[in-house]
């Protein structure tokens, strides 16, 4: 018998075994040892009974599941993955399985000692006049808990490993080892508060486990607040589209603050009463806790949450929980969409406009689109939430291939921000070319602080100063791995230089690295030098940061967020991390540093996100009792992306932006795929990138190909990059043209970064 087992090696193909006789031929999802090269991997089953080829199979060297490890239709949709997105099964596999089971691990769960009282014990107690006070005290502790107790907790309670061990050998208790799962919500990472974005608490949710899954529902409208007209209709036209038990997209458009979580959560329980389960997708690891803790909330131990925040330990018994059937919500980033969760019934894929959706390694696959692949296969609904759609699905919901259920108002009627547009110019003349923050910006934190309200300031690019260049020769100190300036980060004697790519650091020179000369100058400024900035512009204030450099230590994000929430902080500066789906009832003012700092690259989604970034970041501002306001600082205050955004009128976007897509021949009117080759010389990725092109014109001349040209970022980690668009109206055809065009220079399936659907072609 021979099988077709997938290994987790990046570009690898799926591999033919033997079963050697005499061992049971395992199922599809089974995991199995295999011997590949000189090594011995762990592979996935993807099919049996496969028919033979030219050369010998080797043998497996052993099974280690009798049944599905992952289930057969995770496993398919895997391998539909590797498939669209140009990308070898074995690319696949680390999303599949939990850390601790990719060696073979499958119960490497963590146990703890418990100790039990037994029947001698319980008469001890009342005729044993030996014990000392510790032992009566250990006794009538487990007395209280039949089922026991960790001894780990007895120690906490004075009661020493040498009292329960003399009491177990006097026969009064039993100890026993215990399988425990690790519970990323006991150590409070996800007990931040929620509600109608995944801020803020604001009903309060049933979460009884007596209730049936009716009462369940019945709980939740009862407890929770009273929807608005729209939310009601929303909520009735998806439920009726649930029920169903179809595959159906809905794209669910609300502005900021309409409460789309609120339809979320009854959504949720509608579709768990029915006897189904669901998935509930949010772009940033940030945006997990909150998400989890709601629905934690309202389902109790039941939910289970799956990101790369969490330790192995709680991912692998979090997976594990999924995959035996105690779950019926799993919340996650894009991972999650291959969670071994059986019957579903709901998809929910929140900001599915978010970029962070899209993988930026092989497999490079946008988790929204796998979720519709899944759900269509699941014959389940597709919910996708957004204030700011993207092109793609607001496109599919204007032509009727998606539902379109619209929120055009706020909760409780509160009034959108109002949006003031500061021209930069005009600071610039009037303070000079260094001003950060204009005087409207500075006047408004003040007046918050002054209110006792709190205020958020985006500026999204990180560290303190973007370049160091010299005034003598006009160098710049750059990366000498990546074709980019290195990036300040810190003031005075911690000033260290960066790149962001490759992560090389180094000193600030004293002295220019080129000519040696002593009059060396930052230009441009991140997120390290607006927090200065604010500081210093309001120095009572309370000032805080929050992008990748400020959270690097474990814990810190939730922190941070937690005492923002609280009140503990005045001003949060931030990158787009502090744009996306938060709640904060305090925040009144929200604050755009350089709104345009996206529209210059060369991009052909350059406006879309522009318009997201700045809608979303507005949509923070007034969402508790308080009026909002926001100040968008630019420097070309009639883009219409800046424009609109401020309006936040999608709609008047989308028709303006569909008509730069159309006449350039941009998604969603065509697919595109882009082709990025790497090479050691600049030559040499040019050549072959141009070679690239001549085979995929031979394979299909009716594809449009844009290059070969040098990448916009020309170098990367020391490679040189070349870079082809392809473009088609069958995303098939484009996907088989460039695989028959490596398949003829195999040599550089490791050199060639193929990204179907691209988000970003820079």
């Amino acid at each position: 018998m021979l099988i077709s087992v997938a290994v987790p090696v990046p570009n690898l193909d799926l591999l033919t075994y033997a079963v050697p006789d005499g061992v049971a031929v395992p199922c599809v999802g089974a995991r199995v040892v295999v011997p590949l090269g000189t090594r011995v991997v762990t592979g996935i089953v993807v099919e049996v009974n496969v028919e033979p080829g030219t050369a010998a199979a080797k043998p497996i060297r052993e099974v280690l599941d009798a049944a599905a490890f992952v289930p057969a239709d995770v496993v398919s949709l895997a391998r539909w993955t590797a498939e669209y997105y140009a990308a070898g099964v074995g690319d696949t596999i680390p999303a599949l399985l939990p850390p601790m089971a990719r060696g073979g691990r499958a119960d490497a769960h963590k146990t703890a000692r418990m100790a039990a009282i037994t029947a001698m014990g319980h008469e001890a107690l009342s005729g044993d006049e030996k014990l000392t006070a510790k032992q009566r005290e250990a006794l009538e502790l487990l007395a209280g808990t039949p089922t026991g107790l960790a001894t780990a907790v007895m120690a906490t309670r004075g009661i020493a490993a040498d009292a329960i061990s003399r009491l177990a050998k006097r026969g009064y208790i039993s100890l026993r080892q215990e399988r425990i799962d690790r519970d990323p919500f006991d150590r409070g990472q996800v007990g931040v508060g929620v509600g109608s974005g995944w801020g803020q608490v604001g009903v309060g949710l049933g979460s009884d486990p007596n209730l049936t899954p009716v009462a369940a529902v019945a709980s939740l409208s009862e407890a929770g607040r009273q929807l608005t007209m729209e939310q009601g209709d929303a909520l009735v036209r998806l439920e009726r589209l649930a029920a169903a038990r179809a595959f159906k997209v809905a794209l669910l458009h609300g502005v900021t603050g309409s409460g789309k979580t609120e339809v979320y959560i009854r959504l949720s329980a509608a579709v768990r009463a029915s006897g189904r389960r669901v998935l509930m997708l949010v772009p940033e690891i940030a945006l997990t806790p909150a998400a989890a803790a709601l629905f934690r909330q309202a389902f109790g131990e039941r939910v289970a949450v799956q990101h790369s925040g969490l330790s192995d330990g709680e991912r692998h018994d979090q997976w594990q929980r999924i995959r035996r059937g105690d779950i019926d919500i799993v919340v996650g980033t894009r991972s999650a969409v291959f969670a071994p969760l059986e019957q579903v019934g709901l998809i929910v894929v929140d900001e599915e406009h978010d970029g962070s959706y899209k993988q930026e390694e092989s497999p490079r696959y946008n988790g929204r689109d796998v979720a519709i692949v899944r759900a269509q296969r699941a014959g389940a609904l597709v919910v996708l939430g957004s204030a700011t759609p993207s092109m793609e699905s607001y496109h599919n919901a204007m032509t009727g291939k998606y539902e379109r259920v619209v929120l055009e108002r706020r909760v409780l009627d509160r009034p959108l921000a109002s949006v003031s547009v500061v021209d930069m110019r005009e600071e610039y003349a009037a303070e000079g070319p260094d001003v950060i923050l204009s005087r409207a910006l500075r006047d408004g934190m003040q007046a918050r602080l002054e209110r006792k309200e709190q205020s958020l300031v985006l500026l999204n690019r990180r560290g303190f100063a973007t370049a160091v260049f010299c005034r003598q020769c006009a160098g710049t100190i750059d990366c000498p791995n990546c074709s980019v300036s290195l990036v300040v980060h810190g003031e005075g004697n911690a000033r260290r230089a960066r790149c962001h790519y490759c992560n090389y650091t180094s000193r600030v020179p004293p002295a220019c690295p080129l000519c040696a000369g002593p009059y060396l100058e930052q230009a441009g400024f991140g997120t390290e030098r607006v927090e200065a900035e604010v500081k210093k512009a309001c120095p009572e204030a309370r000032v805080a940061r929050l992008d990748r450099d400020s959270i690097r230590r474990k814990g810190s994000l939730a922190s941070l967020l937690s005492r923002f929430r609280d009140g503990a902080i005045d001003v949060l500066v931030g990158t787009q991390m502090i744009a996306k789906g938060h709640d904060f009832p305090r925040v009144t003012l929200v604050g755009v540093v350089s709104a345009d700092v996206g529209l210059g690259l060369a991009d052909f989604r350059a406006s879309e996100r522009t318009f997201q970034l700045l809608t979303q970041v507005a949509g923070r501002a007034g969402r508790g009792e308080v009026l909002g306001e926001a100040i968008v600082q630019t420097l070309y205050p009639d883009h219409y992306s800046i424009q609109l955004a401020c309006r936040q009128d999608f709609p008047a976007f989308y028709d303006r932006e569909m008509k730069f897509r159309t006449a350039m021949r941009y998604p969603p009117m065509i697919s595109l795929v882009n082709a990025v080759v790497r090479s050691r010389t600049f030559a040499g990725a040019m050549d072959d990138a141009a070679d690239i092109v001549d085979k995929v014109r031979l394979a299909d001349r009716g594809l449009r190909i844009l290059g070969p040209a040098p990448a916009p970022l020309g170098k990367l980690r020391g490679e040189y990059r070349a870079q082809l668009l392809i473009k088609g109206m069958n995303r098939k055809k484009i996907r088989e043209a460039i695989q028959s065009a490596l398949a003829a220079r195999p040599e550089l399936q490791r050199r060639v970064v193929v990204d179907v659907d691209p988000l970003s072609v820079l």
